[in-house]
């Protein structure tokens, strides 16, 4: 198949990183071609997970843009006020805004990108070939297209994690968070459902757990966690300095044996615990039903799911108590996986690389205990200094190289999209390729 146009940039994916790279692009490095791939039919942020009352559990100015640039026009607080919405969201008595809003914001500031993003084109395949004596990445996508780059910024998401023995079924009725709102259309279409289980200690898990309650106000719904119970999410100030980049670049540089006990100090902050405002109405929700003696929502933890199968109209679990070793079932509607999402590493629940990187994964250098070799401004290492590579980027799926600010949060989304802009202009120049810029530079424009 022959080349179409050479772009300076590629990215793969058009979340929020990619999007926040796109305007850092736009702002600081106009005179690259930039050119994104969407495999969704529009860019959108946790399209399964907007649910009613459920806020981003960050500060909103951790936005797109505001770290890096507090003068940009796609920050949080510029949406509000083009949205005639600014001094009604100062006044809503929350701390943090509502994920459906956020939602829209990032919608909003994607909307502004579409000049430069392809959406329903899923990318299937990266090579790389020569032309003319320059080393190009050629990615191939599912409509049968082709794009061609001087240098890749891969930002497809992190792969959801769906543990044993969950993984071994193909069930419909077994589905994670991200596909909630989705299934939940599919298989509470006609009818309540009778029981649901939810799998998981996270906020997510707490936040369905909330919203399965709200909708079916007769149905059983019962959490089942591996540790001893829900726990309380570190907000200490302290320990969120590690969402700084002062602890980005400290961690970087730590041997691996310092970043694991660090991951053991953060993991709070943002794993297997919640928030303390929904883990009071939850309790308050079970007081409330014993004291009425109705109760229809259940949290048993030290619970080891050990198998799960389909039977009719529903799935049983097979459980077990971690500590005494009492065995017990449970059939179900439906069970929804708040699991969390791989990492990269060589772990039981880690992946070694991203799957759309197989390719070129025997191209890649890793660290001694085999995970990928990640420089500080999110390039990938070429194995033994191979020069054939062209510039490689992750974005957003770095924590075992960067840490706890890297965890898919908003945290320190827009100054990592400020390191990666940085090292592609001086990689590629300026003014890398012979096109023009794919679109005009707007920083501090209105609305």
């Amino acid at each position: 198949m022959p080349y179409g146009h050479i772009h300076d940039i590629l990215g793969i994916g058009f979340g929020p990183a990619n999007l926040a790279l796109a305007i850092a692009l736009e702002e600081s490095a106009p005179g690259l071609s930039a050119r994104f791939i969407e495999a969704r039919d529009q860019p959108r942020w946790q399209p399964g997970m907007l649910l009613d009352g459920s806020d981003i559990q960050n500060h909103p100015s951790r936005d797109l843009v505001t770290l890096r640039n507090p003068r940009s026009r796609y920050s949080f607080l510029n949406y509000l006020f083009e949205q005639d919405r600014l001094i009604a969201h100062l006044n809503l008595p929350m701390e943090f805004p509502l994920r459906k809003e956020y939602a829209q914001y990032i919608s909003w500031a994607a909307d502004q990108f579409g000049d430069v993003v392809d959406c329903g084109r899923r990318a299937v395949g990266i090579e790389v070939q020569e032309r003319d004596g320059e080393r190009l990445y050629v990615v191939d996508t599912d409509t049968g297209e082709r794009y061609v780059a001087r240098s890749l910024v891969v930002a497809p998401g992190r792969t959801p994690l769906i543990p044993a023995p969950f993984d071994g079924s193909d069930s419909r009725r077994v589905f994670h968070l991200t596909d909630y709102l989705f299934r939940l259309k599919e298989l509470a279409a006609d009818r309540d459902p009778e029981a649901v289980a939810v799998i998981g200690g996270s906020q997510s898990a707490v936040e369905l757990t909330l919203d399965l309650a709200r909708r079916f106000p007769r149905t059983r719904v019962v959490t089942y966690v591996r540790s001893h119970s829900l726990r309380l999410k570190d907000t200490s100030p302290f320990s969120e300095e590690g969402y700084f980049p002062e602890f980005t670049e400290y961690y970087y540089q730590l041997s691996r044996e310092g970043k694991r006990s660090l991951d053991a100090y953060m993991k709070p902050t943002n794993y297997s615990s919640a928030d303390g405002d929904v883990l009071r109405e939850l309790y308050l929700m079970l007081y409330e039903q014993r004291l009425d003696q109705d109760q229809r929502v259940f949290v048993k933890g030290n619970r080891r799911t050990d198998t799960v199968r389909e039977v009719a109209g529903g799935i049983e679990l097979g459980l077990t108590e971690v500590h005494t070793g009492a065995v017990e079932t449970d059939t179900v509607d439906f069970a929804v996986l708040a699991t969390g999402f791989r990492n990269l590493g060589p772990g039981p629940d880690e992946e070694p690389h991203p799957p759309l990187l197989a390719g070129l994964a025997d191209r890649l250098a890793r660290e001694p205990d085999g995970r990928l070799d990640v420089r500080a401004d999110y390039s990938l290492t070429p194995l033994d200094g191979d020069g054939a590579l062209p510039p490689l980027f992750l974005n957003g799926l770095c924590e075992s190289s960067h840490g706890i600010g890297d965890a898919g949060s908003f945290s320190l989304l827009s100054l990592r999209a400020s390191v990666i802009a940085d090292a592609l202009r001086k990689g590629l120049g300026d003014g890398a390729g012979s096109a023009p810029p794919e679109r005009p530079v707007t920083v501090g424009a209105a609305g």
